[in-house]
């Protein structure tokens, strides 16, 4: 594996330019342009030092729910990762560009808070792709070190849209974990504005243009622009937030995108000491997300990444 230790932050809108590049025909011919097609490339991104600057973990837990407290709201280690992820899928040995992924599927892995001014060590790597009805998926690995110490990792799966594959190839993306019902009695409603995907863009640094606009949604397949799958998911721990233990797993799995702007239902039921929890529209019940949370407890450390075929 090539692994590739960073001094500072990439910077964001030179990335998305870059990983926007493929869009224009020839660009990829280009040697630092993504897009050339072939596989994943064996890459690990490295980047120690990380702090949480307090004035933007509040500004995220405005936007997304959470409580002002002296640890991080457990998805905001993704936010802290987001230029390395962008950083990986702008780079030139990158089969594709990063602009139109859909996110379908994330698990984060909290083994302990992680204090507000703590220092970290961020890695980012890749994985091969994947069989799936609708194209391939790929998986972002990150992980955060307090010293030696890891401390919280996370799996993200983005769907790259194209020729479905064989059934028989994609036996393996079966769910790991059973949908909350249908019917689940809704706990909350909430009403999503027009501008949410711009509001969390700008706490998060993610600018795809499917969460931006209309405008900008539209010439990537969507009719409108579609609510960030992380803010969904952290909106959803944001209203369980005084239940969850310091240490646990939760994994999620992005259904059908909400179209902005929405009215959407959350619900969660209690199954042992886990919880299931789901969103979905709250007139036509479209399923939007499917989610479980449950305590560490003295499993063993749960594995990083998918195993490559």
């Amino acid at each position: 594996m090539a692994s590739r230790t960073l001094s500072s932050a990439p910077h964001i809108l030179p990335l998305y330019a870059r990983a926007a590049a493929p869009m224009i025909p020839g660009a990829s011919l280009l040697p630092f342009v993504p897009g050339g097609g072939g596989e994943i490339p064996d890459l690990e991104l490295k980047l120690a030092g990380v702090q949480a600057d307090p004035a933007a973990v509040a500004a995220y837990a405005k936007v997304c729910g959470f409580a002002l407290r002296d640890h991080l709201p457990p998805t905001y280690p993704h936010v802290l990762a987001f230029p390395l992820h962008l950083a990986v899928m702008a780079d030139g040995s990158f089969p594709f560009g990063a602009v139109g992924l859909v996110h379908v599927e994330n698990r984060i892995v909290q083994h302990r808070p992680l204090r507000l001014r703590e220092e970290l060590t961020l890695r980012v790597r890749p994985t091969k792709l994947e069989p799936h009805p609708k194209g391939r998926t790929f998986t972002l690995v990150t992980e955060a070190l307090a010293g030696d110490e890891l401390a919280w990792e996370s799996v993200s799966t983005f769907l790259r849209r194209g020729k479905p594959q064989q059934a028989a190839d994609v036996a393996d993306s079966a769910p790991t974990f059973a949908p909350l019902p249908a019917d689940a009695p809704a706990g909350a409603e909430w009403r999503l504005g027009g501008d949410l995907g711009r509001r969390y863009a700008a706490v998060s640094g993610d600018r795809n243009p499917i969460h931006m606009h209309s405008l900008t949604a539209k010439p990537l397949g969507f009719p409108a622009a579609i609510a960030h799958g992380m803010w969904t998911k952290a909106r959803c721990l944001a209203a369980l937030e005084s239940r969850l233990p310091d240490a646990f797993e939760t994994d999620v799995r992005f259904r059908k995108p909400i179209l902005l702007p929405a009215r959407v239902e959350f619900a969660g039921v209690d199954e042992g000491e886990a919880i299931a929890f789901a969103v979905r529209d709250a007139q036509r019940q479209t399923p939007h997300l499917d989610g479980r949370v449950r305590p560490l407890g003295d499993k063993p450390k749960a594995k990083t990444g998918r195993k490559s075929k």
